[in-house]
């Protein structure tokens, strides 16, 4: 299978859970708002999300995946079956402690890390202290998936990894269709999530476990056990934990500064929601699919392979991200109304929340490359240096988020996550560089500056018009109007895009050869 078949096999169930992630959002927009309820909800889910990632989605695609890989190269499915067994009885034991340690000191967590600033009100404070001690078992469910979601990609496998997602949206939209059906009062209904969040985690554990069951292994629980290859993964997770959790972090870190102002927080949320459709169907694919590759390649010792692995996947990120980010900067406020802009989400909830989205358009890019330059440093089993990077965004995200904050509001935050993911970027691609993991190619660089200028073009287009449709995209135009006018304007922009950037030279049927093909030689380098 070629490498784009894979990232769209990803991408393609990635965009299912995204849709049905933005009917969530809207829902909860209706329901909800950026009022209080909104605010304590997503304060309360945030914190076992951050943990996932840290614990499971970071550390163990990062960590595990290689050793995996490796386990199949060198001792087949029976050597690989074994040491899934050994990380599944270290990860099970290790969360479960920590899950009771963290339900009895959640009072302290609220107040100290999840939303300092709800400690001045106490009906927030405590229901925030609740919903978050309901949720936090599914860092359980979710860590559990994660491993199992690394083997069936090493294996070939993606589909079920990739759409297990979906589930969560689906249980919490039935939660807000019943909500709404029944008029319960936003304090009820954020209690619906709380409850769907962890009856979803175990849904989404069930739907890979099956999975796992198909790919021909299964996994029986072992005592744990500290072995040589269970000492190696956490050697490597650890570092690995800190840098895929870096996106949680700086937004934990933004929730923080955030919940002093009421409405900030669910306001990154809605936007967030947004950039995470090309975020999660380009970015996530790629580091889904190039990790287990290029982990593959190394160990073949197919070095040529591994590097054209790499260039071709920024070549695929830059050629649908760079537009996807104009496009987000420009119709801002336009997607944000079409989607969000009624029941309990006003006119001026619109303002704010557009002005956090076209400001994450604009580390879009970063955001989405940082996907791809990651394996290039996990497959090596090197995730020391990704971690010290993760480190310097997250000082740099905390202290540009505490000077804007008190200034610009919530789109302070966004811009401080926006510079963070850019100087992440810039550190991960100069390393790889300057260590030779990575080939600079003239004609790719040229390609990236002139898919700048076909985005450009569509960006002229796009303002064009939607000067001319203004009252077709206005608040009070009907919402078959508004969706079909924001259909339509973004059609048209996509054929400007690709119509430019072939014209031009940012792309032609040469890219589309090498992305559509996996091996650029069969033979092994020395």
């Amino acid at each position: 299978m070629s490498l784009v078949k894979k990232f769209a096999t990803v991408g393609g169930a990635t965009l299912g859970s995204r849709i049905f992630g933005f009917a969530r959002e809207t829902l909860m927009a209706a329901a909800l708002g950026t009022g209080p309820m909104a605010d304590v909800f997503y304060a309360a889910f945030r914190f076992p999300n951050l943990f996932r990632r840290l614990f499971a989605e970071g550390a163990f695609n990062a960590a595990f995946v290689p050793l995996f890989a490796k386990e199949i190269e060198a001792n087949g499915t029976d050597g690989a079956k074994r040491f899934s067994e050994e990380v599944f009885g270290v990860l099970f034991s290790v969360l479960l402690l920590i899950t009771i340690v963290m339900e009895l000191c959640m009072p302290l967590l609220v107040r100290f890390v999840i939303a300092p600033g709800f400690a001045d009100d106490a009906e927030k404070f405590d229901i925030t202290i609740r919903m978050a001690a309901v949720m936090f078992p599914y860092l359980m469910c979710m860590s559990l998936t994660a491993m199992m979601s690394g083997m069936l990609n090493s294996l070939h496998h993606f589909f079920a990894a990739a759409v297990a997602p979906v589930f969560l949206n689906v249980v919490m939209i039935g939660a807000l269709f019943y909500a709404l059906y029944t008029g319960a009062e936003p304090l009820a209904t954020a209690w619906y999530l709380s409850w769907g969040v962890l009856a979803a985690g175990v849904l989404q554990l069930a739907v890979v476990y099956v999975g796992v069951l198909h790919a021909g292994m299964s996994i029986g629980f072992r005592f744990p056990k500290m072995t040589p290859n269970v000492k190696r993964l956490l050697i490597l997770a650890v570092p690995a934990a800190v840098t895929g959790g870096i996106t949680q972090i700086n937004q934990l870190i933004g929730q923080a500064i955030a919940s002093s102002r009421e409405g900030a927080i669910a306001a990154l949320q809605y936007a967030d929601r947004i950039y995470q459709l090309p975020l999660g169907v380009v970015g996530v694919a790629v580091g889904v699919v190039l990790l287990p590759e290029l982990a593959r390649a190394l160990k073949g010792g197919a070095l040529r392979e591994a590097a054209f692995l790499q260039n071709r996947s920024i070549e695929f990120v830059m050629f649908l991200t760079i537009p996807a980010g104009f496009a987000l900067w420009i119709l801002s406020d336009e997607i944000i109304r079409v989607l969000y802009e009624r029941g309990a989400f006003h006119e001026q909830n619109t303002a704010i929340v557009g002005s956090i989205l076209a400001i994450y358009g604009i580390g879009l890019p970063a955001f989405v490359l940082i996907k791809a330059l990651q394996p290039g440093f996990y497959a090596r089993e090197d995730t020391k240096t990704p971690m010290r990077f993760s480190a310097i965004a997250v000082a740099t995200n905390c202290a540009t988020a505490l000077t804007l904050f008190p200034y610009m509001g919530a789109p302070g935050i966004a811009v401080a996550e926006a510079t963070a993911g850019w100087i992440s970027t810039v550190l991960l691609f100069s390393t790889l560089l300057r260590r030779g993991h990575l080939t600079w190619e003239w004609a790719l660089a040229r390609r990236t500056a002139l898919l700048i200028v076909a985005s450009a073009v569509m960006g002229v287009a796009i303002i064009y018009l939607k000067q001319h449709w203004a009252s077709s995209l206005a608040s009070g135009a009907p919402l078959l109007t508004k969706v079909a006018t924001l259909g339509l304007l973004i059609v048209i922009s996509m054929i400007v895009y690709f119509a430019t950037a072939f014209l031009i030279g940012g792309a032609d049927l040469g890219m589309i050869r090498r992305n559509l093909n996996r091996k650029p030689a069969p033979a092994k380098d020395a």
